[in-house]
């Protein structure tokens, strides 16, 4: 009896993005992403990278073609309708954190999970998982300014996973970060993946897509000039 054939995660059809006045961001870029992939985006500054990690997190919309995750068209979605998406299924890491300085580390990772309206009990219960799983929970009652920058990343991922998203989306995760703290990262985002989460990450960073990724596509000028599977090399 033949297998049933497994949907694609993530696919994108014919997109295209334009803005006013220059060349398309993205050019008729078709894209999948399987469940429990880790896809690294590669290219040089300004080829589309960051765009296509947008329209994946529904943060931006294609100019033409279709976006679709999990089984839903995110392209058609309203505003409204985004923000509940990202909530319930994206984890979103940053390249500068994106934390909110007036907040614990505590409150910053419980943030996601008040605005879905989670349970106090379970959402606190969650968040001390995290912060103990990614070694920095000594760290719940003190303010992102007085942690190193590979501890505020860890924050931010752990900020990230804390709905139990379905899909992980990284923009330059390593690129603020000096050697030590960004081969902390690498190894963070390698145990994730080994555990299961499927993950998409833009970066500048050959060690990190090398290390981290199952397969690599290369961006220029808004088209993937290449897309390489990864497995044998690992």
């Amino acid at each position: 009896m033949t297998a049933p054939m497994i949907a694609p995660f993530v696919e994108l059809r014919g997109v295209s993005r334009l803005y006013d006045g220059g060349p398309p961001a993205l050019d008729d870029v078709s894209l999948t992403v399987e469940p429990g992939e880790a896809l690294a985006i590669l290219g040089p500054s300004g080829s589309g990278k960051s765009t296509l990690l947008n329209l994946i997190a529904g943060l931006d919309k294609p100019t033409s073609g279709t976006v679709t995750v999990g089984g839903n068209r995110i392209d058609t979605l309203s505003e409204a309708a985004s923000a509940r998406y990202r909530r319930a299924q994206i984890g979103l890491v940053f390249q500068f954190f994106n934390l909110l300085d007036d907040l614990t580390v505590f409150d910053n990772v419980v943030l996601p999970a008040q605005l879905a309206g989670a349970a106090r009990s379970e959402t606190h219960r969650r968040a001390t998982e995290l912060l103990r799983g990614l070694g920095i929970d000594r760290h719940a009652r003190a303010y992102p300014g007085r942690l190193s920058g590979g501890e505020r990343q860890r924050v931010a991922v752990a900020r990230a996973l804390m709905n139990r998203p379905a899909l992980l989306l990284a923009d330059e995760p390593t690129g603020a970060l000096d050697t030590a703290s960004g081969t902390d990262v690498r190894r963070l985002l390698t145990e994730l993946h080994a555990d299961g989460q499927t993950i998409v990450l833009v970066t500048h960073d050959r060690m990190l897509a090398a290390e981290c990724a199952t397969r690599t596509i290369q961006v220029v000028d808004g088209r993937i000039t290449a897309d390489t599977a990864l497995e044998l090399a690992r």
